[in-house]
């Protein structure tokens, strides 16, 4: 028979070949008495993965239409019309029909890399174990008593945690608020996703940096929004290109993360914030801003956030310990007009009930205790450190094959390969030599460009892991 498969098609293969099947079932070709070709045979045929294959199979079955024998292979089901035969949901379909979308196929690629292999792991945005506060944590949950409630806690989170973080704000990030004003989230994912979840509608245009890693997050077309991409080039991003966008497209909000941007590293000055802030004053339009490591400057100095010099309420400021403590305690925050403010807990109480009260209690009271200020000190130190040595490494072994700027703080280094490459056959050989990192195009729309993250490893792995990159670079053409 002909299978008149449409490569093309936003229908995926394996659903073309089901339905061919079917088809066939239904006029006779494929008769129950006759076994259907074999999975390895029919890939083998179509040229296509026995992974399709095995998926077209799942959905045939699903149906009821066929069965799979141990040892004499798969026919059509004898019980076609299913009248004894129980049937199994078509899960594939169920999974494709979602209207939350997976991660880009290389990102859930780099994450399974990273669980089951021994990797240096130059791409996991968080902290190495070694830099958690491990000790004060363990003094603080070891030595104080527990206090809050273990019911359900405020909507908006502890609000013991939320007069803390009002003093926290005020004294490090220099930004003027009050606890009615601030929600507790697990992290600033979640803050993320209840901003645009609850404050804007499908078609709404947003612009988003590029490189960012906004870029890689599904959740801007999970929810039919339209991005827009305002660049990043070594001084940050251009407000009057902001401007710029705004007349052709009709923002409606705009993601930004100024200080140590994630991924290039860049710092915008306060020149450039402030037009920013007149940009989104002048037209209305809502600015989200993302800080996770604004306490990570190598020199020692403050630094300006929007929302400090935010004097209309026009910021929704979002901060997180992910980057600065640990990941794993899952405490975020977003600050912001106190009507905003309740909309996105009422939202985040249907979704969880609130925050767990046990980790925001640990929270409060490592913020709140003289550990936080010393290990935002050593975190600080150890990081430069870190960053010297993958700067080190990189003039080593890479010299004149690879360009970028040192960053003055936060945990990334944006790279650009000066040369074209295959960034994933790049990827595929970096794995074989034991280290991995982020290609540029999950971060945006730039070829040739690598993130390295360098809060994950200490310095002799970086060492390590640059000169096995550096191998895999110069054995992939």
């Amino acid at each position: 028979m002909e299978w008149n498969l449409d490569r093309k098609s936003k229908k995926p293969i394996y659903r073309q070949i089901a339905e061919i099947i079917e088809n066939g079932i239904a006029d006779g070709t494929f008769p129950p008495d006759k076994p259907l070709p074999s999975e390895r045979y029919l890939a083998k045929e179509l040229n296509v993965n026995r992974s399709t294959i095995v998926s077209a199979y799942d959905e045939l079955e699903s149906n009821g239409l066929i069965q799979r024998n141990r040892g004499s292979g798969t026919t059509v089901s004898k019980d076609i019309w299913g009248i004894t035969k129980k049937r199994i949901p078509s899960w594939n379909r169920y999974i494709e029909a979602g209207s939350f979308l997976p991660n880009l196929p290389v990102t859930q690629r780099l994450r399974k890399e990273m669980e089951e292999q021994k990797l240096i792991n130059l791409a996991s945005g968080e902290l190495s174990e070694d830099l958690f506060p491990m000790m004060s944590l363990r003094e603080i949950t070891s030595t104080r008593s527990f206090i809050g409630r273990l019911g359900y806690d405020h909507p908006q989170g502890n609000s013991i945690l939320r007069k803390t973080i009002t003093r926290h704000v005020e004294n490090f990030r220099n930004i003027d608020t009050n606890p009615s004003s601030i929600l507790i989230t697990s992290g600033a994912q979640q803050a993320l996703h209840l901003v645009v979840q609850c404050l804007l509608k499908p078609g709404d245009s947003v612009v988003i940096e590029d490189p960012s890693y906004h870029y890689n997050l599904p959740i801007f077309k999970s929810a039919g929004l339209k991005t827009y991409f305002l660049p990043v080039n070594q001084n940050g991003v251009d407000p009057n290109e902001l401007l710029e966008l705004h007349k052709k497209h009709r923002i409606r909000m705009i993601f930004l993360n100024p200080a140590f941007q994630n991924p290039t590293g860049t710092l915008l000055k306060e020149s450039q914030l402030k037009t920013i802030l007149e940009i989104s004053s002048e037209h209305g339009i809502p600015v989200v801003e993302d800080d996770p490591y604004s306490l990570t400057s190598f020199k020692g100095e403050a630094i300006p956030t929007l929302k400090s010099l935010d004097v209309h309420g026009n910021v929704l400021y979002i901060s997180s310990l992910s980057k600065v403590v640990a990941s794993g305690l899952r405490i975020g925050w977003i600050i912001g007009p106190k009507s905003v403010i309740e909309r996105l807990s009422d939202a985040k109480q249907q979704i969880d009930f609130g925050h767990a009260s046990f980790t925001q209690w640990i929270a409060n009271d490592f913020i709140e205790s003289e550990f936080f200020n010393n290990h935002i000190k050593e975190l600080v130190k150890e990081l430069e450190k870190r960053r010297n040595q993958i700067v080190t490494s990189l003039k080593y072994f890479l010299n004149d094959q690879v360009e970028f700027a040192i960053p003055e703080g936060g945990i990334h280094i944006w790279c650009r390969i000066k040369r074209d490459v295959d960034e994933m056959k790049l990827l595929e050989n970096s794995i074989k030599k034991g280290v991995i990192y982020v290609p540029g195009s999950t971060m945006g729309s730039r070829k040739s460009y690598v993130r390295f993250t360098f809060a994950r490893e200490n310095e002799e792995t970086i060492h390590n892991g640059i000169k096995r990159f550096a191998e895999a670079l110069n054995s992939t053409r």
